[in-house]
């Protein structure tokens, strides 16, 4: 057996509470002859105590560093933060979402840093789908609908809109643009609220599908400027849910297009992990989720599904955990060789930035755009 020291440290980036392992996790590896190190407290957000873990097999290490240092395969979250690509080293793995599209700091960190970096959002199986994705997709479709409805409330400083309306008084319009596993999530949640739903997307064989799975209790929109143009003065609540693989989002909504909107309408930008698709959005927190531009409000909070970490975590390492046997158990290369979803995933090795997408879009970046 492959024995190979898995660690998992406590997620450190503001207002992130999930970890990288469940109980079952480790046991799973554990019973494939792996150790698993996971930092004291690192379950404590998800509501994983440390005994749980040990009950499983796993040693508890008091420190970050700890893990950091022992651990051959280090198994994550979120991106690094910058003490943190400071403790990799040449020869380790790690695995997490990186979203490095938009984050060209962070990006030039792991190039030095002499790690292997697999990022979930980019692993891709034989149909095109995004599995380690996907299970986060459908969490922060959920919460974006949510936490929409929530900020249109006056005292959030919304416009004072209920989603569903009630009997007498029209529903809220939600328009939802991209119609992937975001978009579909958030439509749905929209949907059994009650408010009038629009999704927008650019495939008309995917406008298909959506039409079936929301059985006309949504209206679908070939997305177009035009077409978003004209919704936008009727909008309540704006979702953002584009997705190019790999790459930066493209914007949908320009600054220019917010006069078009209502006051104190909401945007909730999905995808600002992958810098954002619309033109004012930033990055913000779920401690400080929201700012007003022109008077429209924005929701940008760059880990949503970390508001609900007992139900993210399970489901996001649901997804991970056949990933990470591959990896501790054939070892990285002969895993890449082996699995060409994981190959896919692959975003920073030997020093340079690998995956096309990603090179190609921190390629394209100006001069001057900040880090992330």
């Amino acid at each position: 057996m492959y024995d190979v020291k898995v660690g998992v440290p406590t997620e450190i980036k503001t207002d992130e509470f999930r970890v990288a392992i469940t109980p079952a996790g480790v046991r799973e590896l554990t019973s494939h002859g792996h150790e698993a190190l996971v930092q004291a407290g690192a379950g404590d957000g998800s509501a994983i105590p440390d005994l749980e873990y040990e009950a499983q097999g796993a040693r508890i290490v008091p420190l970050a560093e700890d893990v950091w240092r022992e651990a051959e395969l280090v198994l994550k979250v979120k991106e690094p933060q910058p003490g943190e690509v400071a403790l990799l080293r040449p020869g380790q793995t790690l695995f997490t979402y990186l979203h490095l599209a938009a984050a060209p700091e962070l990006a030039v960190g792991l190039c030095a840093s002499g790690a292997t970096c697999i990022a979930y959002e980019t692993v891709e199986d034989a149909r095109g789908r995004l599995p380690l994705l996907a299970p986060m997709s459908e969490v922060a479709g959920k919460i974006a609908t949510q936490a929409g409805a929530f900020m249109l409330e006056k005292p959030l400083g919304g416009r004072g809109v209920l989603l569903g309306g009630v009997p007498g008084v029209a529903a809220a319009t939600v328009l939802v643009i991209g119609g992937g596993v975001v978009g579909t999530n958030a439509a749905l949640i929209a949907i059994g609220m009650q408010a009038d739903v629009f999704v927008f997307d650019r495939s008309i064989d995917r406008l298909r599908e959506l039409d079936l799975i929301f059985g006309g209790r949504a209206s679908t929109v070939y997305s177009s400027t035009l077409s978003i143009e004209q919704m936008l003065p009727s909008a309540d609540l704006v979702i953002g849910a584009v997705l190019i693989h790999g790459a930066r989002a493209p914007r949908v909504i320009t600054r220019e297009q917010l006069g078009l909107m209502r006051p104190r309408a909401v945007l909730v930008d999905v995808s600002i992990d992958q810098g954002g698709c619309f033109e004012t959005s930033r990055p913000t927190t779920h401690s400080d989720p929201t700012f007003q531009v022109d008077d429209v409000t924005h929701y940008c909070v760059t880990n949503m599904p970390g508001a609900v970490p007992v139900t993210a975590t399970f489901a996001l390492t649901n997804a991970t955990l056949p990933y990470v046997l591959k990896l501790a158990d054939l070892g990285v290369q002969r895993a890449l060789e082996e699995c060409p979803e994981l190959r896919l995933g692959v975003n920073v090795a030997a020093g340079r930035i690998t995956h096309p997408a990603v090179a190609q879009a921190l390629s394209a970046l100006p001069a001057e755009e900040p880090a992330r």
